[in-house]
This record gives structure tokens, C-alpha cells and sequence, in this order.
């Protein structure tokens, strides 16, 4: 069975039941596009769709997966890693608002060395030594919906969710349904946005789906599901029907300061009318915030609503300024999760999966047990190692206990996390029970399937003729961040891939489509799932989509390590496709790229006897966030005569517009390229970093040419010496604080 049958959930599980210590560089890439593929379709699923496809702990654990693997290897990170990402795109059907203030997620702890490693990253970026106080606050992480209100003059102006942090949609209508949201406000400042969170009660929740289940209709799976689909009801006398649910615990864009702390500014929204949480408490030492967590956790079942952890925050305004925010989160906050949960069923059958790149992935199918809230119907088994209880090292894991259908075994939920097989009890084995043959052939394509040495994966020899493998990217390239083709989605590329008279087995067939369609006999008007008009429409949008930017064609092609962002910076950089083709199919053997290291003179060496390739290869990684990886991958897959017959018959078929110049920022520093030196004493490397890329800055590492500013504090060496050399402009801290207005 390809992964293409699996529930995404499921999909997850294959993932994340090899621990990221197993993951092997060579397969490292594969895994990211996985997770990438996943997060972004749980994103719009979650924000956007509010049926989420996989549990918040899922989600959860994908992410913590993708940023250990990207620090596993750093060298391959995507440049739209899901790691830079918040929610999703806006949906149709609402009107767009803008935020003037981003609308970002939080980063996640599961332990106490997280909560402990939080504590110290906060305190060595703002240079506060250990022993000296520093006050946070503590509060129930409620699993709703985020919700910005807008005042102006005192005035509910407008009510926009999260969306992809940048654009949400316009719910003012419904949101002033909620009884805990007031449409005036008096002592307000003249501009207020407030930030929180909409929920359902569960009693509410109960009620609800108890009617709707009497009427005949879809129920719930729980409570964030039912408050997050009643607030973007289209009508807003359903919402009033909900008993909807707000608690404010932020703010977004305010003409004056709500007070000095964290805790003080919420007291305040208190004050004004809003529902604030009580147990919301302000701790001064390591011990109190864990102490806090753990006596809501106490309390997390009669609470009457759900969280799944708790938040912290640092409590003086003025030091969060400071901090300031990663790409996706602030780095004064922190959600510390819900530990795991567990629970006993039967192994009623062993899958294999057949992903993408061909690995045969084992996946455990159970008697549907609830655990920890979620119904779960099955399980990662990783590999054919871990069903036989072996360890990576060869030794026995789990006391020597393997897996065998019809066993008792244990679930758990690692964090409110992934099911994952823990225990077997033997007491309960059949006793014609049989150990577990991993298969020797694809069961997708018949292809034999192998097992190289040291790899703990078996893998389809297949290639392209395995259609789990095939398929895939053909769904990729009609992904909603790819061609986004109207009617033609992951179910009708599967049915056209398989099609006899109309088959789609590489892109440019789609766009032949209506052609050889017209030329058939049987036409599509009158296959089955289609009749004259959704045929006509498919055509239509087909036809729509052969005009398409640069970058989304080069995301689209699914190339390895060139996610949407990597296309963004190779559009900009070539501007044309023609351009970027000539320079990209410059010719030269791919097998050097395994040669290449971080020294100079050995990639001299090894790119010599192609000088040309060279130079595209070095003109490539000085791209601001592309590295020899992706450039590699780039011109391997545009040398590649087979590949780029297939990009070719493609671009035939299209008009593809050239990229648009980059928009340049109005900080003095915006799209400067700036180098750190010596020691800086009226701020941390960290912070002054940070500060210069809010500004639209690149910081460097080192000293080139391109370096347009090198900031030297006492100390500064061999760097100021090599600027000095350069010509280029050399600044004190002082100079440099006051070229960015901070000198006050």
C-alpha cells in the first residue's frame, strides 16, 4: 500500500517512529520533504479548514522532529522550512484583514531540561546572570482558536483570526456574538488590539454535538474543532447558537502601553471587561513555574475547558522588546506541554507503506483504543528491526519482545504525541502466533526490494516504474503551493496516473490533456466522477494555469532541498527562465558534488576540470540563504538529460513569467550585508544580530566583498584588519547603533 492510502496521522507515525539519531544524511533530505509536505497540509487543514487531519500532539511532535533533524543537518534545511512558518493562508469565503502586528505561533517545551535550557537561553541573550532575579508568568495554554480584536476611540473596529500571522479573515460579525468580547470599551487607549484565544466549555461542546447528532448532522472530535468551525460560520446567528467563549491574554498594535509587565497589562484587559484567566500566576524562580504547571495539570480535568499546557512568559515589557522574535515565534515565550498517556489493544495486522523515495515503512494496525483523548487506529513499527525487537546496534530492545499480529500491546503518546508501540504482553500471545517475514518484493510494483548495509531501511528498487513513488511528485506539482489547479488534486492525479487513454505521468501531460482528450473515443464528460461541465471546468483551469511565475514553477518541479522560499531566491536571482535554464544546464559530472567540503582549495580542486559549472556553482551559493546543497541539487537535476527533457516538454507548454525585482526596505540598513566583530558591551552578539536582520539586514560571519558594513567592538582583530583591505565601511557599536536611530 503507498502512503498515498494512509490517513495523514498515519503518515506522521512512519515518520516519527525512527528516532532522529537513525536518520542517516543520505536520507535525511527525503524525511524533510516529508515533514514539510505534512506540516503544510496540517497547516491549512488546522487554520484554515478547521478540520484538523492531525492531532495538535502530532503536529506538535512532527515539529520538534524537523527542527532536531535540521540540527542534525544544518546543510539541509529547506529555505521554506516549517520551522520559519506560521499557520495558514486565509481561506475563501471571509474578507482578508491584515495585522498590524504579526500574529505569531509559540515555541514548544515536553520536558524539564526545556523549561530549564529556556530559562538560561532568555537569560545569557540578555546577559542576566543566574542568581539574579527574573520574573515570568504562568498560564493555562487554552486549545482554541486565536482571535485579534481591534479598538479604536473604544470601539470593537474589527475581529480577524490568526491566519498565516500576516492575513486573517474578517469574523467581526461573529464575534461580536461572543458574550466575553465587549463592543465598547471606556479608558481605552486610542488604538487597542486585544489577543486571545476563543474556546468552547466542554459542557457546551457535549450539548452541542448532541443536537447535531439529533439532527442528523456531522458531530465534533472536540472542542477546538467546534469552537474554531462556529466562529467561521458564514452566518453569524449560527455562532450565537454556540455559546462561544474568549479569553484575552495579549495585544497586538496600541497607540500607548497597557502598563510595564506582562502580568500588569492582562490585569488591565481585566479591568476593561475582558475574561482574563485566574490561574494565570507570576513566578521568580525555575521551581515556581514548574510548580505552577504542575498544580494546573492537576487540575487540567475539571478545568470545564481544554488546554494542553502551559504557557510562559517573561513578565517585564520591556525586556521582551529587547528579546524581540525568531522568524515564527517570540523568544520571551514558551508552551510547555502535556506529558504522555497510555493505554492497552490489539495488533490486528502489520502494513507496508511505500513512500515517495521507495523506503517500506511498517505501520501497526489496532483495535481502536482512545488514548489521551484521540481514537487511535494505529501505530509507527518503524522498521523490520524494531518489530523484531532489535536495536540499531544489533542488540535486543523491549527485553527481546517482538511484535506478532494478534498480540496485546502497549500504546503510548509520547507528550500527547504520535501513538507508538511500547510493551507486549506475552501472558496474552496465541500461541500459534508467528514472528513478522518482512517482505522481499514491492507491494506496490513487484520490484525486489533491498536492504543496504547499514541502513536500516528496505527500499523499493523500483524508481520511477513504482507508482507510490511516481505518483507523488506528479501530487506535488499540483500541491496548493505549486500549480494549485482547480479539480485536480492528489485523488485525480492517482486516477489519472493509472488511466490507460489520458494518462498523467509527468507534468507536461497535464497540459496535454484536453488534446488527447479531444481525440479519444471515450471522453472524459463521460467517465465516471466526471459529466460535460466539471470536465469543461478542469480544461478551463488547466488552460488558467499556463501562464505561472518563475518561482512557483521552479517549487512546483520538485527538485530535492528547493522548497518556496529556495524558489523565491533562485526566481529573484535569474529572473527568466531561459536565463536561469542556460545557466543552470551548464554541463559537468555530478558525482564531484560528493567531493565538496567547506575548504576553498579542495573545492577548487575538484570543480577545476569545469570551470564554467564553477562558476554557476559559486554564483549560486553567494545567494543569500542557498548553500552548496541546493545548488548542487539545482544544476544536478538541470544536468540530468532526462529530468530536463521532462522541465522542457513542460516549459513548452507554458508561459512563464519572469520574477519580480526585489523590494528594497527604508531602514538605512535594509539589504545591507553587515559583519560583527570584537566585543560589543551595550548589547549580546545574539540581540545585536537580531536587530539587523528586524532591519532587513544580512549578518555575516565573515569578511567578503560584498560585506557592506563591518561593526568592530574592543577586541576586533584579523576581520577589521581584512575590512580595512576591502575599503569597506568599519563602525564602532556607538556609530552603529546610531545609524539605526537605537543610540538613545
Amino acid at each position: 500500500m503507498s502512503t498515498s492510502n494512509m490517513t495523514p496521522e498515519a503518515q506522521a507515525q512512519l515518520l516519527l517512529d525512527q528516532p532522529v539519531e537513525q536518520v542517516e544524511h543520505a536520507d535525511a533530505a527525503a524525511v524533510l520533504d516529508q515533514l514539510a509536505a505534512l506540516l503544510s497540509d496540517a497547516n491549512t487543514a488546522y487554520h484554515q479548514n478547521d478540520a484538523p487531519d492531525l492531532t495538535d500532539a502530532t503536529y506538535d511532535a512532527l515539529k520538534r522532529y524537523n527542527t532536531a533533524l535540521e540540527g542534525k543537518f544544518s546543510d539541509l534545511k529547506r529555505a521554506d522550512s516549517a520551522s520559519d512558518q506560521v499557520g495558514a493562508a486565509p481561506a475563501d469565503g471571509f474578507s482578508k484583514i491584515r495585522h498590524r502586528v504579526r500574529m505569531l505561533s509559540l515555541e514548544n517545551g515536553f520536558t524539564l531540561e526545556d523549561i530549564a535550557e529556556f530559562n538560561s537561553r532568555v537569560r545569557r541573550f540578555l546577559n542576566i546572570a543566574d542568581d539574579t532575579p527574573l520574573a515570568f508568568t504562568a498560564e493555562p495554554k487554552i486549545d482554541g482558536l486565536s482571535l485579534s480584536l481591534r479598538y479604536e476611540g473604544g470601539t470593537l473596529v474589527y475581529a480577524a483570526t490568526r491566519g498565516d500571522g500576516e492575513m486573517g479573515e474578517n469574523v467581526t460579525a461573529n464575534a461580536r456574538t461572543i458574550a466575553d468580547i465587549p463592543h465598547h470599551i471606556a479608558d481605552a487607549p486610542a488604538v487597542l488590539e486585544v489577543r486571545g484565544e476563543v474556546y468552547m466549555a466542554e459542557a457546551d461542546f457535549q450539548q452541542l454535538n448532541a443536537r447535531m447528532e439529533a439532527a442528523g448532522s456531522k458531530t465534533f472530535a472536540n472542542p477546538r474543532n467546534a469552537a474554531a468551525g462556529s466562529l467561521r460560520q458564514l452566518d453569524a446567528n449560527i455562532t450565537k447558537t454556540r455559546r462561544l467563549h474568549f479569553f484575552a491574554y495579549a495585544w497586538g498594535e496600541l497607540s500607548e502601553p497597557l502598563a510595564a509587565t506582562q502580568f500588569g497589562a492582562v490585569e488591565r484587559l481585566g479591568a476593561m471587561g475582558f475574561s482574563i484567566n485566574a490561574r494565570m500566576r507570576r513566578c521568580t524562580t525555575l521551581d515556581e513555574m514548574i510548580a505552577v504547571y504542575d498544580s494546573i495539570g492537576a487540575e487540567r480535568a475539571v478545568l470545564g475547558y481544554d488546554i494542553d499546557g502551559v504557557v510562559y512568559k517573561v513578565d517585564d515589557l520591556a525586556l521582551q522588546e529587547r528579546l524581540g522574535f525568531r522568524s515564527t515565534t517570540p523568544r520571551w515565550a514558551l508552551a510547555h506541554k502535556f506529558p504522555a498517556e497510555l493505554a492497552w489493544t490489539q495488533l490486528i495486522g502489520i502494513d507496508i507503506q511505500v513512500g515517495r523515495t521507495g523506503a517500506l515503512s511498517p505501520v501497526a494496525k489496532l483495535h481502536p483504543v482512545t488514548v489521551g483523548g484521540v481514537v487511535v487506529q494505529s501505530a509507527t513499527l518503524h522498521n523490520a528491526d524494531y518489530i523484531a525487537a532489535l536495536g540499531r546496534d544489533g542488540q535486543p530492545i523491549r527485553e527481546g519482545k517482538d511484535f506478532r499480529i494478534g498480540d496485546w500491546v502497549e500504546v503510548y503518546r509520547a507528550g500527547d504525541v504520535i501513538p507508538k508501540l511500547r510493551d507486549v504482553d506475552l501472558s496474552r500471545r496465541a500461541p500459534d502466533a508467528l514472528p513478522f517475514v518482512f517482505p522481499t518484493e514491492c507491494p506496490e510494483c513487484g520490484s525486489p526490494v533491498v536492504r543496504e548495509e547499514g541502513d536500516a531501511v528496505h527500499r523499493c528498487t523500483g524508481g520511477l516504474a513504482c507508482p507510490a513513488q511516481a505518483v507523488e511528485k506528479l501530487k506535488h506539482f499540483v500541491s496548493r503551493a505549486a500549480f494549485d489547479i482547480e479539480g485536480l488534486g492528489a485523488k485525480q492525479i492517482e486516477m489519472f496516473f493509472h488511466d490507460r487513454d489520458l494518462a498523467i505521468r509527468e507534468p507536461a501531460d497535464i497540459f496535454t490533456l484536453a488534446a488527447r482528450d479531444g481525440a479519444n473515443l471515450t471522453k472524459l464528460k463521460n467517465r465516471d466522477g466526471f459529466g460535460e461541465r466539471s470536465a469543461s471546468k478542469l480544461f478551463q483551469a488547466i488552460k488558467d494555469k499556463r501562464k505561472i511565475p518563475l518561482q512557483k514553477l521552479l517549487f512546483a518541479l520538485g527538485i530535492r532541498h528547493l522548497g518556496e522560499t529556495g524558489a523565491a531566491l533562485i526566481a529573484a536571482h535569474y529572473g527568466s527562465w531561459a536565463n536561469l535554464h542556460t545557466k543552470l544546464s551548464t554541463p559537468f559530472d555530478p558525482h564531484i558534488l560528493d567531493d565538496l567540503t567547506t575548504s576553498k582549495a579542495n573545492n577548487d580542486r575538484v570543480w577545476a576540470p569545469f570551470p564554467e559549472a564553477y562558476a554557476v556553482w559559486q554564483d549560486l551559493t553567494s545567494v543569500d540563504g542557498v548553500g552548496g546543497t541546493l545548488a548542487g541539487s539545482l544544476m544536478s537535476a538541470f544536468n540530468n538529460p532526462i529530468e530536463r527533457a521532462i522541465f522542457d516538454r513542460l516549459a513548452a507548454e507554458l508561459s512563464i513569467e519572469d520574477a519580480a525585482p526585489p523590494a528594497v526596505g527604508d531602514s538605512p540598513v535594509a539589504g545591507k550585508t553587515i559583519v560583527f566583530t570584537g566585543t560589543l558591551e551595550k548589547m549580546t552578539r545574539a540581540e545585536a544580530k537580531a536587530t539587523a536582520e528586524s532591519l532587513g539586514a544580512k549578518v555575516a560571519g565573515s569578511v567578503s566583498a560584498k560585506t557592506d558594513f563591518l561593526v568592530a567592538g574592543p577586541g576586533a582583530g584579523s576581520k577589521l584588519k581584512q575590512a580595512t583591505a576591502l575599503g569597506i565601511t568599519s563602525l564602532t557599536e556607538d556609530e552603529w547603533l546610531s545609524l539605526i536611530g537605537r543610540n538613545d
